[in-house]
């Protein structure tokens, strides 16, 4: 049933007249008398009593009138919500983050609120890999991970930062004083990782097959300050990435940065590559932009959608 023909019907129960109808929607009677009799085929019956120059509705008519407001109303409030939708007025949004990359976001999230206090939003943990998932699977709309994903995940990736992974020992680590150690310099130590469900021990491992060679695990655990302990205690070397390291207490222990040639802590946020990204996430990316930085490289496979 045609929307237009409807609100020219309403129109003309309101004014009881075909002319008062076409003035009021500035249009020709004309237009108004075939648009009516074009619903009236469709409901298969008489919908006005043409009387001169009044028409009153029939029976039929009174009840096409009353549903005809309801439908009315309910157009307008769907416009409505549709425009402030796209003014970011409403809606709302679910992000996935690591936890090890939550941090990162605080100044965020105080800015998205401060511009789109109208969006609930909504921060979901979980690992790396678990976000890939929801992501990949559309459960959630956007998530950060560690880069790099699966070529073949279907996710398109955009950068958002990246950081120098630390080296933290005992006070007495071979490399103490030094600010810079290569890869190859952890070959013989003994390591303090996260868990192997976090994407930076991933990282890690593959990191040191590409260098040929596969150092010693001491102890593995989720809590970062648990690592650092550990190296406090001289169970062995903690690896952190920078911000997480600036969070630390580190004081007397030796620290230096493991060399860009080794490996990068970088992030980035996720998208299915051939998905819609609604206004609400697009604000979120542009919040991220303003206040992380924008990327130096281009989303990578798939750009940001029109």
């Amino acid at each position: 049933m045609d929307v237009r023909a409807l609100r020219y019907f309403v129109e003309t129960v309101r004014h009881a007249s075909f002319t008062q109808a076409a003035k009021a929607l500035f249009v020709t009677q004309s237009t108004v008398s075939k648009m009516i009799r074009q619903l009236e085929e469709e409901a298969g019956t008489p919908l006005l009593i043409r009387d001169g120059h009044t028409a009153r509705p029939t029976d039929t008519g009174r009840v096409m009138y009353q549903r005809g407001l309801q439908v009315l109303e309910t157009m307008r409030q769907l416009q409505e919500e549709l425009r402030q939708t796209a003014d970011l007025r409403r809606g709302a949004l679910e992000v996935g983050i690591p936890p090890m990359i939550n941090l990162l976001f605080t100044p965020v999230v105080k800015r998205f609120r401060e511009l789109h206090p109208d969006i609930h939003l909504t921060l979901r943990e979980g690992t790396g890999q678990a976000v890939e998932g929801l992501v990949a699977s559309g459960e959630l709309e956007l998530g950060a991970t560690i880069l790099p994903v699966a070529p073949d995940s279907g996710l398109a990736v955009q950068p958002f930062g990246s950081y120098p992974i630390w080296v933290i020992g005992p006070p007495d680590a071979p490399w103490a004083g030094k600010t810079s150690l290569p890869l190859a310099a952890l070959r013989d130590a003994r390591l303090l990782i996260p868990t192997d469900d976090f994407a930076m021990t991933r990282r890690l491992r593959q990191a040191f097959a590409d260098a040929g060679f596969q150092p010693g695990i001491a102890a593995q655990s989720a809590h970062w300050d648990f690592l650092v302990a550990m190296a406090s205690a001289g169970l062995g070397v903690a690896l952190l990435p920078e911000p997480l390291m600036q969070r630390m207490k580190t004081r007397g222990l030796s620290t230096a940065k493991l060399a860009k040639s080794g490996m990068q802590w970088e992030v980035g946020h996720i998208w299915q590559q051939s998905g819609y990204l609604s206004y609400a996430a697009r604000a979120w990316l542009d919040v991220c932009d303003a206040v992380l930085g924008k990327p130096k490289k281009g989303p990578q496979r798939g750009a940001l959608p029109a």
